[in-house]
């Protein structure tokens, strides 16, 4: 597949914030609880959309399905200027509920239609360099509906956890949460 230099810059870039997203300094997999809060801060990213728009596409991750690979094959070869209206490229996209009401946030602001052609295209070609069953179970991990917004900052557990083990390493006691000594 032949893509365009616009399209092979925002790959390495989305690629690239995905991976950011992947991990705690802990090495502990935290791309969910991030998707979420990236989600949850959507409208405040918005502004971004015109100069980094690989930094907001991530909110869809997970989001969309592609029912004709030809059509996204072609539109990872267009240059910006050449791009097609976001109406007609939802017959080749389907979005997931949750990013259904994503992307009507996303529309009432300038060029929030090219940016979802843009993010559809990313979410495909990063769809396409990923093994289908990693690209299944992050698809699993990153179901937006399946899970609460009341915990949006992520499991305090696991970050008390990645704490405690950070402080262990660093030669301190590790205390015995089921003690009370706190």
């Amino acid at each position: 597949m032949r893509l365009s230099p616009f399209f092979e810059e925002l790959q390495s870039a989305y690629d690239a914030e995905l991976d950011d997203l992947l991990t705690d300094s802990a090495g502990h997999d935290v791309l969910a609880q991030r998707l979420r809060q990236k989600r949850s801060q959507l409208p405040d990213l918005l502004p971004m959309i015109d100069f980094s728009p690989e930094m907001v596409a991530v909110a869809f991750h997970g989001g969309m399905d592609f029912s004709s690979p030809e059509v996204m094959r072609d539109l990872a070869s267009q240059d910006p200027e050449d791009l097609p209206s976001w109406e007609a490229l939802l017959e080749s996209v389907h979005l997931q509920p949750w990013a259904s009401a994503l992307a009507k946030t996303v529309l009432e602001v300038p060029n929030g239609e090219r940016f979802l052609v843009v993010t559809a295209c990313l979410e495909y070609l990063h769809g396409r360099s990923q093994p289908a069953s990693q690209s299944d179970d992050r698809r699993q991990r990153d179901d937006f509906d399946d899970r609460s917004d009341a915990d949006v900052d992520g499991d305090d557990g696991d970050l008390e956890e990645a704490g405690a083990d950070w402080l262990a390493e660093q030669g301190f006691d590790r205390k015995d949460r089921t003690s009370g000594d706190n």
